[in-house]
């Protein structure tokens, strides 16, 4: 899905007046929602108490009490552009299309400088096959502080497609001009999205090399939790147990990498150990967060995709084609995300595992419609189509 907020380098940000209270600091999202409920009935009048509700009930995928806060801010101060992008998002992680791009567009017209009303306009246009308002946006954005932001965005929508050169491509040019523009920490980003993107198409040499790269530009959690995501996959367990570690030890009181990156970090290796079933276990803490909409570069919906993998190992093929269902049934979160157009694939194995072969030909055929002219040399393309092969 789209920008939510900005990293200390980005253009700008949902936030109207974050204090360095919990969630800024430890990450504690619980301890955070305490204090803007007690701000918020000491000074009933404050914006930005319900602001930084709406915003915390995002990560959270509370959805339905997001907007409560966030009309609320609205309410309160009409004028704000990123509450209303924030609205907007809320409205398109629920499949509300049409609203969520009206409620971006006038965000617009009270700063036509709203990078992150740019962002989502951009995913809608993609989400409706809209070429023409991508590459308006895409050309507005160019030269821009977020261009490398929007050029991360291109790249999501090609490897959604399978266009896994293309995306590379982008992704570098992204790190380009995040450099150009001293946004060293965004760089990281999108480096450390190339490694979790090859891991999950199965280019495990290059992206144990991307992560490497990666790792030594990292500076702030975003990009390391990505990188030790890309590690899990890879099956570099001891480097993958030593990120793990010192996020743990770092962040001790955060929510999201306690409660949902650490498990699943955890679950791949469990998964790479053939010990599915403990993977399954770790990953039932990560339930409440699950549907969390986060700043990029952190992967949407990836506990369920996730779990769905691990479901298949251990071979529960209707437990598996819930997960995969999941993601499907939210492609307003996922945006361009590759692990939308994957979960087809999923969805298609998970069928193969309960034997509804009628199914399992249509989930497997989706994805290759999704994926007509991918890049043919994609290890996770051949499978697929070796294993399509057999259910004929």
């Amino acid at each position: 899905m789209g920008l939510l907020a900005a990293s200390t380098d980005a253009p700008g940000s949902p936030h109207t007046g974050l204090p360095k209270g919990h969630d800024v600091v430890e990450g504690d999202l619980e301890q955070a929602l305490q204090i803007y409920q007690m701000w918020k009935q000491t000074y009933p009048r404050d914006v930005v108490p319900h602001s930084n509700l709406g915003y915390t009930y995002i990560l959270l995928g509370q959805f339905e009490k997001a907007v409560q806060e966030i009309r609320e801010a609205l309410s309160l101060g009409p004028d704000n552009g990123l509450d209303s992008s924030n609205l907007a998002y809320v409205e398109l992680a629920q499949n509300h299309f049409d609203e969520a791009k009206a409620t971006f567009e006038r965000a617009l017209v009270r700063n036509p400088e709203n990078f992150v009303a740019r962002y989502g306009l951009y995913l809608i246009a993609s989400i409706q096959g809209d070429s023409t308002s991508m590459a308006d946006h895409l050309a507005w954005a160019s030269g821009k502080p977020g261009e490398g932001v929007m050029l991360y965005f291109q790249a999501q929508t090609a490897t959604f497609s399978g266009h896994l050169q293309r995306a590379r491509k982008l992704l570098r040019e992204a790190a380009d001009v995040e450099k150009r523009h001293k946004f060293m920490g965004r760089a990281a980003n999108w480096e450390a999205i190339t490694a979790l993107m090859e891991a999950e198409f199965g280019n495990s040499s290059r992206a144990l090399l991307d992560a490497t790269a990666a790792s030594t530009a990292a500076q702030g959690s975003d990009a390391r939790i990505v990188v030790l995501l890309a590690l899990a996959a890879c099956q570099d367990e001891k480097r993958a147990a030593a990120l793990a570690s010192d996020l743990a030890k770092e962040f001790p009181a955060d929510t999201l990498i306690n409660g949902l990156w650490l498990p699943a970090a955890r679950a791949q290796l469990e998964i790479n150990r053939g010990n599915p079933r403990r993977a399954i276990e770790i990953l039932q803490a990560s339930a409440p967060y699950e549907h969390g909409v986060y700043i990029p570069p952190l992967p949407h919906l990836y506990v369920i995709y996730l779990r769905g993998q691990a479901y298949l190992a251990a071979r529960q093929g209707l437990e598996a084609a819930v997960e995969f269902q999941k993601i499907l049934d939210h492609r307003g979160i996922a945006g361009d995300s590759p692990l939308y157009s994957l979960a087809h694939l999923g969805l298609g194995r998970a069928y193969s595992r309960t034997g509804e072969k009628e199914k399992s030909h249509k989930a497997y055929e989706d994805f290759f419609a999704l994926w007509k002219d991918a890049d043919p040399d994609i290890p996770i393309l051949r499978q697929a189509k070796a294993e399509f092969a057999k259910l004929q």
